[in-house]
């Protein structure tokens, strides 16, 4: 039987995530399958891979094909370099303790490889935030500032009309009490 690593799809419209299964090449894409072997969820930034690492080298080791896809995936996950390093320790070219040592040795380059990108990818979102927070600061002052002039226009108008209030109150006094307005005495003096 001819055995495949493939991707099975499932999820719904717009959104589909992917089992990675070992399945009969001859079988249909989300049909029968041998063995699942984990996930792929491309909707994620980065996209989500969770994989049995020892399923996967054991069903690579005894010659199931992977797609061109699932290639990828077990490459970046390293299953094909554990599997070439196996076949060097087959051939008595290192021990198994080197090949473990090679191994760990690229994964941790390649977790400080995607840690630096990740901090690279933080630290333009923090920066994207700062200026985003500053040209806020700077449009809530424009604002503010706005604010404060039509509240002193308005204080000032409310401030004149209160004064011509005050004038016709103290006239309206005045003639009541039988005397001359305050202008009417200054205009006849003058």
């Amino acid at each position: 039987m001819a055995t495949k690593i493939r991707l099975a799809r499932h999820g719904h419209k717009d959104y589909a995530f992917y089992h990675i299964v070992v399945a009969d090449s001859r079988s249909p894409r989300d049909g029968k399958i041998i063995e699942r072997l984990g996930s792929f969820n491309p909707n994620t930034n980065p996209a989500a891979v969770i994989l049995n690492f020892d399923r996967a080298l054991y069903w690579v080791g005894v010659g199931a094909q992977p797609t061109d896809t699932v290639r990828t995936i077990l490459s970046n996950e390293g299953v094909l370099l554990m599997k070439h390093l196996n076949g060097g320790v087959a051939k008595g070219a290192f021990s198994a303790e080197e090949a473990q040592k090679r191994f760990d040795a690229w994964k941790a380059q390649k977790d400080a490889k995607a840690g630096k990108i990740s901090q690279a990818e933080a630290d333009k979102k923090a920066a994207a935030a700062k200026a985003l927070l500053a040209q806020e600061v700077e449009t809530n002052k424009a604002k503010a500032a706005a604010i404060a002039e039509k509240r002193a226009a308005a204080a000032a108008e409310l401030a004149a009309a209160a004064q011509e209030a005050a004038k016709e109150a103290a006239a309206a006094e005045a003639e009541a009490n039988g005397e001359a307005p305050a202008e009417e005495a200054a205009e006849a003096e003058a």
